[in-house]
């Protein structure tokens, strides 16, 4: 992500969704993009903490804060204002692409029942 054109994945995408609304924990954000996606989209405990670190090193979360929860530390992540802007312009270009195929499908992008 350090091309100002480079793509999120789909996973780095629904946690920075997830963070819109404000700071979640790691369960919370997990919970948060498999609801945005039906359940369609299971984001497993590894590829969340990966995908922060890189998302956090890309200055796209920050650590909102911690908390001790039965005698654990919970962390809480934030999107950032650089965050919000990729999500931004990559939402935009989804929604282009899509715009495209649907422009050029016979059934208007609608899969046939």
């Amino acid at each position: 992500m350090t091309r100002r054109d480079a793509s999120l994945t789909e996973s780095q995408y629904f946690i920075l969704a997830a963070l819109m609304k404000g700071p979640l924990h790691g369960y919370g954000i997990i919970k948060a993009a498999g609801a945005a996606t039906d359940g369609r989209l299971r984001i497993a405990v590894g590829t969340l903490y990966g995908a922060l670190e890189r998302l956090q090193r890309a200055g796209l979360v920050a650590v909102d804060h911690e908390e001790i929860v039965d005698g654990r530390a919970r962390r809480y992540y934030r999107i950032t204002e650089k965050g919000n802007e990729v999500l931004g312009r990559e939402a935009l270009r989804m929604q282009q692409a899509a715009a495209l195929v649907i422009g050029r499908s016979p059934n208007g992008g609608v899969a046939p029942a």
